[in-house]
């Protein structure tokens, strides 16, 4: 059993200590920004699989007092690294400091980028080159009041890259964030209802209308994922982790099956409901996007996206959950010119979507006094450095 540590987003720590207990994990404390918890490799591997909110899952090796560039060096060449990789391999180091002396990460990373080749070099006579993209061990320190912690990024690059989206298109949501806020909305409880539906009528690049899907589907995250950091690592478990990927594609809701056991009436198994998701939004390229993003996301036959005004947005079924996040105006005109299209989301709710639970995540508490409607929950959660609010509206 060995302690690991979990990185999410502020305000999304509760979350993610839920999802660790529910994957087996032990002893799981809530910490700023993510969560420690203990367990064998495949509660480490299985979080990186199955966690819809982490970023990232690390394996500290070592913490020590690092006050200055030579401690920080020493205590980093303290750690035997050929038992984490070989002279042969690439390596990349992610460094952040918070209240330290060492305060400037780039210079911080190559003193620890240096202890490592330092100690290859004079074991082997070699050493291992820098791949900043795809390393096959990518290391992490962690400096917080001069103390440092040294951990090994199982997740490799972050979670919230499923590689379903283009990521030379810039998206308002990310993956992890947008899961969130449907796992808030309780969109997993509202998924199971036969005749629910879940509807985005601003739906950009289509990010809900995904996260939305794979928890209906139970369709693991990470499932489609071609990189992780652990699979360069020398003591990683390919067979650990071989289970753990069959197991998950097992655990799927197969969209085939379903339609195939609807039209056989000799089924023996009910099969479970799967909701109607459905996206509209005004911009064609953004509905171009979507469209792409389902398509790379192997989710076509579940996801319908069209090009439509807010206006024209149309209900569809009788129950289910009405989600959005609208821009939300960097600069005071652009707060003035959006709140009406905020009364006018407020009007669509309450106007064709009784019945419904509905949910704006905005940025600008000032947009959310233009809906017209009275929330009846607020949560905190962060968009970057945004700090943002869930507003949940009781349709009745």
């Amino acid at each position: 059993m060995q302690r690991f540590f979990a990185t999410t987003a502020k305000g999304m720590e509760d979350l993610l200590v839920e999802e660790l207990r529910e994957l087996g994990a032990d002893s799981v404390e809530k910490t700023r920004a993510g969560a420690s918890f203990v367990g064998d490799l495949s509660v480490a591997y299985s979080a990186c699989l199955w966690s819809r909110t982490a970023n990232r899952v690390l394996l500290p090796l070592k913490s020590f007092s690092a006050p200055n560039q030579e401690k920080l060096y020493g205590g980093v060449k303290s750690i035997r690294w050929a038992d984490h990789m070989s002279e042969t391999q690439t390596l990349a180091v992610d460094f952040t400091s918070t209240t330290s002396q060492i305060n400037h990460s780039q210079f911080g990373a190559l003193k620890v980028k240096d202890a490592v080749v330092d100690q290859f070099r004079s074991n082997t006579g070699t050493r291992p080159s820098v791949n900043t993209a795809r390393p096959d061990l990518r290391i992490n320190v962690y400096l917080l009041n001069d103390e440092a912690t040294v951990s090994i990024d199982l997740s490799g690059d972050s979670l919230h890259k499923r590689g379903y989206r283009d990521e030379s298109t810039p998206a308002p949501l990310k993956e992890n964030l947008a899961a969130a806020i449907l796992l808030l909305s309780d969109w997993p409880k509202i998924s199971k209802e036969n005749g629910a539906c879940l509807v985005d009528p601003m739906c950009g690049s289509g990010t809900l209308l995904i996260e939305g899907a794979l928890i209906a589907l139970n369709r693991a995250p990470g499932l489609d994922r071609k990189y992780y950091g652990f699979l360069g690592w020398k003591q990683h478990d390919p067979a650990v982790w071989k289970k753990l990927v069959e197991d998950a594609m097992d655990a799927e809701i197969s969209i085939d099956e379903r339609e195939r056991c609807d039209h056989d009436r000799d089924a023996q198994r009910p099969t479970p409901y799967l909701p109607k998701i459905i996206g509209y939004d005004m911009d064609a390229g953004a509905v171009r996007a979507a469209i792409a993003n389902v398509e790379r996301a192997g989710l076509r036959q579940l996801i319908h996206v069209e090009k439509r005004e807010l206006d024209a947005v149309e209900r569809v079924g009788e129950k289910g959950l009405i989600v959005v996040n609208p821009p939300y105006g960097e600069r005071l005109g652009d707060v003035e010119e959006l709140k009406p299209v905020y009364k006018k989301l407020g009007d669509t709710f309450k106007q064709k979507f009784k019945g419904f639970t509905g949910q704006i995540f905005t940025g600008t508490p000032e947009l959310a006094k233009a809906v017209g409607l009275q929330a009846s929950r607020r949560i905190v959660l962060y968009n970057g450095a945004i700090e943002c609010r869930l507003l949940k509206y009781e349709l009745y």
